[in-house]
């Protein structure tokens, strides 16, 4: 067995450690696809991995890195060869199994799709996991029948990972977008990547009253807590929130009001266990969809080697956009 760099995390007495290592593949967890890891990308999930901030490390040691894209290097099973272009999000990797941190992953072939036609693995990781949350909430809102015309759409956490790919993709489907950030630095770039207005986070982060002025017909929450509860409050009749995420808490201070009185419907999106019909299904669209220059804008490409430097800053809340990891 041979040995690959990889970044490990180890359970102490308190707390955990992270740290730079020389992997060995006899460590490796089940798995019957063997992926030579290309790229990565750095999720706020991944941040709180390694520097402990959260206990989101089920088992140790651990490979953080929730997604990856990379080469098949040997695989057993028939939907994969070797040189085959793959993708990886969800499942647990980096959580409860050897993740993509690593020069190296051996995964369960069920959970990996074929890198689409139109996409590098590079544009793969700048999209990622947020990106393909995203591409789940527009899928949720028309699937329930959301269109433009009804009136705007929000986008919670805008200048975030999932918020922004969100803005991007409601933008080219033809909608009004609103994007509420905390951060107002980051106007210019929420205009350019999509935004038609912008609103400070305040507006939806404080308790919230059953009902408000209806002001939108549709809205991507990755917020939670009284945000969406504020969200919700404030979405036109018979509008829909498709929520993916629990950035402010994953409470929901809420009424049934919105619910009862205006026929307001409220989408749960999950990426990490999504049927692989539905995650083709949205890789594609990606693919075809997704501005590939725009994309570039809203990405920041890091050397393997600055991966624990940059999930300190991510946590901090100092990073916008995507973050694509070089393995390479």
């Amino acid at each position: 067995m041979s040995t690959f760099r990889a970044i490990r995390i180890d359970k102490l007495d308190k707390g955990t450690a992270a740290a730079f290592v020389d992997f060995d593949e006899s460590e490796f967890m089940e798995g019957d696809v063997t992926v030579r890891v290309t790229h990565s990308t750095l999720n706020y999930k991944d941040g709180l991995a390694i520097t402990g901030k959260s206990p989101v490390v089920r088992r140790f040691p651990m490979i953080p890195g929730i997604d990856f894209s990379g080469v098949v290097e040997a695989s057993a099973s028939p939907a994969f060869k070797r040189g085959d272009a793959v993708v990886l999000t969800g499942f647990g990797v980096g959580e409860q199994h050897l993740g993509g941190f690593a020069q190296k992953a051996r995964v369960k072939s069920e959970w990996l799709v074929p890198l689409p036609a139109g996409l590098s693995a590079a544009q793969a990781m700048a999209i990622g996991t947020a990106g393909f949350t995203a591409q789940l909430c527009v899928l949720a809102l028309e699937k329930h029948g959301a269109k433009p015309a009804d009136g705007p759409v929000l986008v919670t956490g805008a200048a975030g990972g999932v918020g922004s790919i969100a803005v991007a993709l409601l933008k080219k489907a033809g909608w009004h977008v609103i994007a509420s950030t905390g951060r107002p630095e980051e106007a210019d770039y929420l205009k350019r990547i999509g935004a038609d207005e912008i609103i400070a986070r305040r507006e939806l982060s404080e308790p919230a009253r059953p009902l408000g002025k209806e002001r939108w017909a549709a809205a991507v929450d990755s917020v939670g807590s009284h945000t969406l509860a504020n969200v919700l409050a404030q979405t036109k009749y018979r509008g829909a929130v498709a929520a993916c995420g629990l950035a402010q808490g994953m409470d929901l201070p809420a009424t049934v009001a919105p619910f009862i009185l205006r026929g307001v419907s409220l989408l749960g999106v999950d990426s990490v266990q999504c049927p692989k019909d539905e995650r083709l299904v949205a890789w594609q669209r990606l693919a075809r969809d997704l501005d590939k220059k725009l994309l570039e804008t809203m990405t920041t490409h890091v050397p393997f080697a600055r991966t624990m430097d940059v999930a300190q800053e991510i946590v901090a809340g100092k990073v916008r956009g995507r973050i694509v990891i070089d393995m390479e």
